[in-house]
Formats: C-alpha cells, sequence, structure tokens
C-alpha cells in the first residue's frame, strides 16, 4: 500500500470530524464517538493493530481524560463559586471605574484579564467568564463574544498551568523512538518539552504584542456607529502596551520558570502594570469611544440572557473578591516549582498501572498535582467560609459545574482515546507507520521546504475541529515531529508552531464559540462569528509562519 493511500486513509478520522462538526454542525458530543469508531476499525483491520495494543492505548486515553476533566471541573467549581458570592460582580465593578473608553476595557478584561484565567483554567472558561463581564459592561453580546475569542489565543499554549504543552504536546511525543533519538541528541524528554515551551513563548510574544490592536480594530468595525478600522488603529500605542505588558512578562516566565505559569503570571502581572498607568492617563486615548444608540444595534448583537448583580453578604472589598485569585497563584507557584520541597511532596501520591494488556503502555495518575484538585476545588471549597455562603449558594455554584462539564466530559470521553489508538496504531506487523506519521510523510513530500509558513493552519485546523488546543496537539504533534523529522529541520519549532497555530485557532474554536454564545444568550450566529473571525486568525497565523520561517532557516538552523 503506496504512502498517499495509507496517508488519504488516515485522514479519515480527521475528515469525519470536519464534515459531521462544520458541514453537518454536529456537536462534538455526537461527532467523537463515529470519529472513535471509524479510527478503532481503522487501526484492526486496515493498520492491523493487534486488540491489546487498541485496548491499552484507549484505556491510557481515559486516563489523560480524567486528568483534563478534573481540570475543567475545578476551574468550573471555583468559577461558579465566585458567582455566587458575589465577588465576581465587585470585580466587575472594579473594572468598569478604569475607563468609559470600550476599547480600553476590551484590553484590560478580554486582553489580560482573560489571560490570567486562561493560566489558571483554560479549556473556554476565559471566554464564558470574559462574555458576560463585557455584556454587564454594556457590550453587544455578539461584541462581547468575538473579543472574547480573539483576545483568548496567546495565554492558551499555556493555559490551565501549562496543559496545552505539557499534556497536549507532554503526553503525546513520549514514545519509545524519540526517547531514543532525544538520548542520541544528549536531550532529555522534559527538557525537550520546555524548550517547545521557550520557543512557542518566543514566536507567540511576537504575534501576541499585535493581538490588542487587531480585536479593537475588530471591535470598531463591525460594532462602531461608523463601522472605522481607524477608531480602532486611532489607539495603537496603548493597544501595543498592553500586548508587551502580557507578552514580556510572559516570555520572561516561560524561559525561567517552564510552561506551567507564563500566561497565568502574565496576565496577573499585565494587570498589575497597565490598571494603575491607565488610571494615571498614560497612552490612554483622549477622545472615548462607544458603540452606538441600543436602538441603533444590528437585530444580531443582543442576545436574550441578562446579568443581574449578585449582591455579597455584607461589604465586599476588591481585594477580598481578587483573594482567591492570588491564592491560586500563590500555590500554584509553591507545588510546581522544582526548588522547594512541595512539587515532591503532591507527586508523591500517584497511582500507576504498567504494561497494560500485556503491551509495553504505562499511565499514571497523580491527583494532588492536578490543578483541578490543588488548588481549585481547595480554593473553591475555602472560599464558602471566607465569603459567608450559604447552602443554596453553594448548591447552585456546584451544580452548575457539574450541568457544564457533561459536554466537554462526553467529547473528550471519545476525543483522547481516539487519539491515543492513532498514535499506537504503528505498532503492527505490516510495517506501516502510525496513522500521524503516514500523514506526516505524505505533506512532507507535497510542502517540503515551504512547510513552516503551513504548520500553525494545521494547529488552528485542530483546535476548530476537536475544541481544544489540547486535543489538537495530540492529535497533530506527532505528525509535526514526524514533517520535521523527513524535512530534516528543527522539530522543536516545528512542535511549537504547532502550539502556537492551535492556540490562534481558538478565534474559530467551534466549542468555545458555542459555550460563549450560550452564556450570553445568542442563537444561531456561530456561522457569523466564524466568518468574521477567519480574517484575523489568518492574518495571525501568516505572521506566526513567516517567524517559523526565519527562525528554521535564518536564526536558530542548527536547532533540534
Amino acid at each position: 500500500m503506496t504512502e498517499g493511500i495509507l496517508a488519504l486513509l488516515a485522514s479519515i478520522p480527521l475528515v469525519t470530524i470536519f464534515i459531521l462538526m462544520v458541514g453537518l454542525r454536529w456537536p462534538a458530543v455526537k461527532a467523537m464517538p463515529v470519529a472513535l469508531g471509524i479510527t478503532i476499525l481503522l487501526a484492526l483491520f486496515i493498520w492491523k493493530t493487534p486488540l491489546n495494543w487498541v485496548l491499552a492505548s484507549g484505556l491510557n486515553g481515559m486516563v489523560v481524560m480524567l486528568k483534563i476533566i478534573l481540570i475543567v471541573f475545578g476551574a468550573l467549581t471555583l468559577l461558579f463559586t465566585l458567582k455566587e458570592s458575589g465577588a465576581l460582580d465587585v470585580i466587575n465593578q472594579g473594572f468598569s471605574t478604569i475607563s468609559p473608553d470600550r476599547r480600553v476595557q476590551t484590553i484590560i478584561i478580554a486582553w489580560l484579564f482573560g489571560s490570567f484565567i486562561e493560566g489558571a483554567a483554560g479549556f473556554g472558561v476565559p471566554a464564558a467568564l470574559v462574555a458576560p463581564l463585557l455584556l454587564s459592561l454594556g457590550f453587544p453580546a455578539l461584541a462581547a463574544v468575538m473579543v472574547a475569542l480573539i483576545a483568548n489565543t496567546t495565554a492558551v499554549a499555556f493555559g490551565t498551568v501549562g496543559t496545552p504543552t505539557l499534556i497536549g504536546i507532554g503526553s503525546t511525543l513520549n514514545t519509545p523512538e524519540i526517547l531514543k533519538t532525544l538520548s542520541e541528541r544528549g536531550l532529555t524528554y522534559s527538557g525537550f518539552i520546555s524548550e517547545v515551551g521557550d520557543w512557542t513563548a518566543i514566536i507567540h510574544a511576537i504575534t501576541g504584542s499585535l493581538i490588542p490592536l487587531i480585536m479593537v480594530v475588530v471591535l470598531t468595525r463591525f460594532f462602531g456607529e461608523k463601522k472605522s478600522i481607524k477608531e480602532g488603529l486611532a489607539i495603537w500605542p496603548y493597544a501595543i502596551f498592553s500586548g508587551l505588558c502580557f507578552v514580556v512578562p510572559y516570555l520572561v516566565v516561560a524561559l525561567l520558570l517552564g510552561p506551567e505559569f507564563p500566561s497565568l503570571l502574565g496576565g496577573l502581572i499585565g494587570l498589575f502594570i497597565l490598571i494603575p498607568l491607565t488610571k494615571a492617563g498614560f497612552l490612554k486615548p483622549k477622545q472615548v469611544w462607544d458603540f452606538p444608540a441600543k436602538e441603533k444595534w444590528e437585530t444580531n448583537w443582543s442576545g436574550s440572557i441578562s446579568f443581574p448583580n449578585i449582591i455579597p453578604k455584607g461589604k465586599l472589598s476588591l481585594i477580598k473578591a481578587w483573594t482567591p485569585y492570588a491564592f491560586i497563584g500563590l500555590i500554584l507557584v509553591l507545588t510546581r516549582v522544582s526548588f522547594l520541597p512541595f512539587s515532591n511532596w503532591i507527586k508523591s501520591v500517584k497511582i500507576t498501572a504498567s504494561s497494560l494488556f500485556g503491551t509495553t503502555v504505562n499511565t499514571d495518575f497523580d491527583p494532588l498535582n492536578n490543578s483541578g484538585v490543588l488548588p481549585f476545588m481547595l480554593i473553591a471549597l475555602l472560599c464558602i467560609p471566607f465569603f459567608n455562603m450559604n447552602k443554596k449558594q453553594v448548591s447552585l455554584a456546584w451544580g452548575d459545574a457539574v450541568k457544564r462539564i457533561k459536554g466537554p466530559f462526553l467529547a473528550l470521553f471519545f476525543a483522547v482515546p481516539m487519539v491515543q489508538i492513532m498514535m499506537i496504531s504503528g505498532t503492527n506487523d505490516n510495517g506501516f507507520h502510525s496513522m500521524p506519521i503516514s500523514m506526516a510523510v505524505y505533506m512532507a513530500d507535497v510542502f517540503r521546504n515551504a512547510w513552516p509558513l503551513v504548520d500553525a493552519f494545521v494547529g488552528a485546523l485542530g483546535a476548530f475541529m476537536s475544541g481544544s488546543n489540547t486535543v489538537s496537539n495530540m492529535l497533530f504533534s506527532l505528525l509535526q515531529y514526524s514533517v520535521a523529522d523527513n524535512l530534516g529541520i528543527s522539530h522543536i519549532i516545528v512542535v511549537s508552531l504547532q502550539n502556537v497555530g492551535g492556540s490562534l485557532g481558538n478565534m474559530i474554536n467551534v466549542q468555545k464559540i458555542i459555550t460563549a454564545c450560550a452564556v450570553v444568550g445568542l442563537i444561531g450566529v456561530e456561522g457569523l462569528i466564524i466568518k468574521r473571525s477567519i480574517i484575523p486568525m489568518t492574518v495571525a497565523i501568516l505572521i506566526t509562519g513567516i517567524v517559523g520561517y526565519i527562525l528554521i532557516s535564518f536564526v536558530v538552523p542548527g536547532l533540534f
């Protein structure tokens, strides 16, 4: 069987996802089971992968899925706990006093606060939180969703304490062949993943410094009374500075501390820098920009949901409202840095299973090292006495979290094992490459030295289809690594471009669009959002591709 036919067969699960989710508009919870079934059939009957290997990789995928779901659930419990306590409303009021200019509010809330939330929670939580915050400030629902999605990009590669990089890439490339290659090069696997994180941050920092400007240009073009791009470009000094307020600490943290903290600390530091300077008038636009009067709004701008204020018991200060997030950052730092003993302590509680179904596939689960448990659920529980919450408030918060987790759970329940089976399909007596490598060999022949220019589009496609940069990295990291291997170019840069592309693909991420629309009551505008967001996403990815090409060809041509 030729490589072209193998690549075509290997692409069937991905094409199926695209047709079902994009063409037929099936939700992921329906599309992913079909794709998983096709993947299993291909592995068993075309690749002739032994059944015990399919079962082992599927079970390992379930464990990886459980790790992700715990993170999402922990983030949701914290979010809804803060909402029911009234802390989110206090935080919102604090934002509204900084500036009446909608462009400034967009940058501070969607870009910096959203990036901080992405670093702590991820998995759609930032857009689901930022959009209602903007809506409560008087933004049209459609505008709130669009800017929330555009802003939720640069931070995504290191979202949820580095999950897309550490799990999305880290759990995918940990194969015997790659470990052997790295060993021959004098590299450790953890060192390799750390370098991928470093270069992801470097590439993202270049593109990310422009994201706030792109975001406000989209805002004024589609939601201003004059429909003018110039009104967005008018605050370019403030927009570029706000981009740097995030990406500079983001890059420094990535290089010094690794993939877990760049987004969380970058967003937090950026807020501490930009908010006081904005209040002091630094680079603040002289002319205040606002939306037209509500009677002039287009019919598809408004949603059906309003967010009444939840009055907290007693007087809740802004500092007290922010305290849970401060403790999240503190606990994450204390338990993740290697030079303190806490990291080893929480990792010592671990459940392991080796040689699953008689294969060499191993799996493990360390619950205390999962950020969904520590610190998210812990802080959510501590918030109950801290904010003097009653049983009804607690019940509503945790009940909402349980309801919201069902969709991601079902989608990931099928998506993650599918990815694991695709990766392990290379274990066969036919001599066939695994499915991702089969596609990689063929694609490398087609694009050859132009690959860095299209690399990030592959990551964006994965995020668009799967609803997650983590899953996109699971789908395509091995493919990207194999393409780099075949072309003889930097594996680290190529995989990093995949990571960056998956992050930028969040602008048209179907699942996150649906989620964000749901929380502001928008119905039937998903296609319009995708249509409008494709332009800024394409611009950002083209810049990324050019940066990647320059790095590989001229700056670090010898980098592994």
